[in-house]
């Protein structure tokens, strides 16, 4: 079991940039894949970027070469830096980490973004 805490929410206008953070409540060192979804009013939650123990990452087409997921150990946290960011973008922000069959979501970060 590990607790999630997402953070860096926020309004901001097109073409701005936000940093979302993900703390476990535990070192992630093990954790298999840790993920970033997101969740628009009337749709489906969708993945946006994960990242694996190995440094691999993913990315749905519509944020590629605007986000970048990262990920320190140390501070048992993920990140996700946003750029560029569009109208489109808004929507409920959830942490997700797996770690064998197992996994946990976070409560959710909202991001809201302004024409």
């Amino acid at each position: 079991q590990v607790q999630l805490v997402e953070s860096g929410g926020g309004l901001v206008q097109a073409g701005g940039s936000l940093r979302l953070s993900c703390t476990a409540s535990r070192n992630i060192f093990n954790i298999n894949v840790m993920g970033w979804y997101r969740q628009a009013p009337g749709k489906q939650r969708e993945l946006v970027a994960a990242i694996t123990g190995g440094g691999n990452t993913n990315y749905a087409d519509s944020v590629k070469g605007r986000f970048t997921i990262s990920r320190d150990s140390a501070k048992n946290t993920v990140y996700l830096q946003m750029n560029e960011l569009k109208p489109e973008d808004t929507a409920l922000y959830f942490c997700k980490a797996n770690y064998g069959i197992n996994y946990n979501w976070g409560q959710g970060t909202q991001v809201t973004v302004s024409s």
